[in-house]
């Protein structure tokens, strides 16, 4: 009797498991999506740290010329 129940319980297992690690995947990929104004705002502090670092390298290699 008790390899039956674990037979059946493993067959639950078989089946939920997959189902709930889907459903906790995409639960995980929609909320670490962002939003429009965030990521714009990312690429605008990168682009200005680009260009500050662009800056900077241009006046130290002016300087050592």
């Amino acid at each position: 009797m008790e390899d039956g129940m674990t037979g059946g319980l493993w067959g639950l297992l078989t089946i939920l498991g997959p189902i709930v690690l889907a459903a906790v995947l995409i639960w995980a990929i929609l909320r670490n999506r962002g939003n429009r104004r965030g990521i714009e705002r990312t690429e605008d502090a990168t682009r200005r740290n680009y260009a500050e670092q662009n800056a900077e390298d241009k006046a130290r290699d002016e300087g050592k010329l």
